[in-house]
């Protein structure tokens, strides 16, 4: 649904760079859909963000947003 605000292995807070995390990937998406070669690599943009662990980068990227498929269904 949405992004926990700490991490569920080691209780670090990671809700707070999730927008930015996004924002920076699909600018990766865009770069390589469209043939370019990107900025910065998602591995980069965890490590600029201050990610290091291994459990809180599993949670930003296995990360399936679907509050807007579950918000129609009060």
């Amino acid at each position: 649904m949405i992004i926990p605000v700490r991490c569920f292995s080691c209780g670090k807070v990671i809700g707070s760079v999730y927008e930015e995390f996004k924002r920076r990937c699909e600018e990766y998406k865009k770069a390589i859909e469209s043939g370019e070669k990107p900025k910065e690599t998602p591995k980069e943009i965890l490590d600029d963000l201050g990610i290091t662990r291994y459990c809180c980068r599993r949670m930003l990227l296995s990360h399936v947003d679907l509050l807007k498929d579950a918000a129609p269904y009060e």
